[in-house]
């Protein structure tokens, strides 16, 4: 099934969703300008493209690609007048020229990326950067929540979602991509969010989360189920007394560097 996307939605909580990609774009060390600088800067799961701008500010001398799987979004960006194409990561070859891949919050809907990272990076030329996030919390409440109404009579078997096996610790992409002969920098980041409104995790999860369950379910259906949805996450995410909500969000990353 493919999983739709809302770009409007996704945006909603904008400025914590850039965050780790510029934690994660300030440990690439490719030249800004030179002749070490890179000739083509990749953005695998662009999104909407509000941050492939950033790539292309960072190194204004690449060609900078842009790709994603859902055509909702590959229509956002190219509103933004991002060139952006829709192609499938597992579809994607590194050209020779492919010095810079940043890929932010996007492996971890992928199980096949733990065999396809070290193909790409032995496809890259010598001195490459490839610099991956995913998210960490898939075990956390938020998420083992989801499933576990997802496993309740009515709803059981309608819904296949990740679990915590879908992306590993840092320790594993550093083992992972040592095993392909690149240098690593591998450490993971978690994030306390602050959240406002009401339920703002189920807000959160809805954009991302929630997409395969939505396309899975009945308009009707859907609107149930995270009526069920709602308590329990207010219960495992209470508000404060000023009416926001702690969000903590833990995210694993990983910058390679070719040899």
């Amino acid at each position: 099934m493919t999983t739709t996307w809302d770009p409007a939605l996704y945006l909603g909580f904008d400025d914590h969703r850039a965050r780790p990609f510029h934690d994660l774009l300030a440990r690439v060390g490719a030249p800004r300008e030179g002749d070490a600088a890179p000739r083509r800067v990749v953005d695998m799961g662009c999104g909407p493209g509000h941050l492939t701008a950033v790539l292309a500010a960072r190194w204004p001398g690449a060609a900078v690609s842009a790709f994603d799987s859902s055509e909702e979004m590959v229509d956002a960006a190219r509103a933004r007048d991002v060139d952006a194409e829709r192609l499938d990561v597992r579809d994607w070859t590194p050209t020779g020229d492919t010095d810079v891949v940043v890929t932010n919050a996007v492996l971890h809907w992928v199980p096949e990326h733990l065999t396809l990272l070290p193909r790409w990076l032995a496809a890259m030329p010598s001195g490459a950067w490839f610099a991956l996030q995913v998210p960490g919390n898939l075990d956390a409440p938020s998420h083992a929540l989801v499933r576990e109404l997802l496993d309740e009579p009515g709803w059981r078997g309608r819904v296949d979602l990740r679990d915590g096996t879908a992306v590993l610790d840092p320790a594993g992409y550093a083992d992972l991509i040592a095993g392909a002969g690149a240098a690593v920098d591998a450490w993971e980041t978690t994030y306390l969010q602050r959240l406002t409104g009401d339920d703002p995790v189920l807000r959160w999860i809805s954009a991302t989360t929630l997409r395969p369950v939505r396309d899975a379910l009945a308009p009707v259906e859907y609107a149930a189920w995270c009526d069920e949805l709602a308590p329990r996450l207010r219960a495992a995410y209470p508000a404060r007394p000023d009416g926001s909500t702690w969000f903590p969000f833990r995210r694993v990353f990983a910058v390679a560097r070719t040899p």
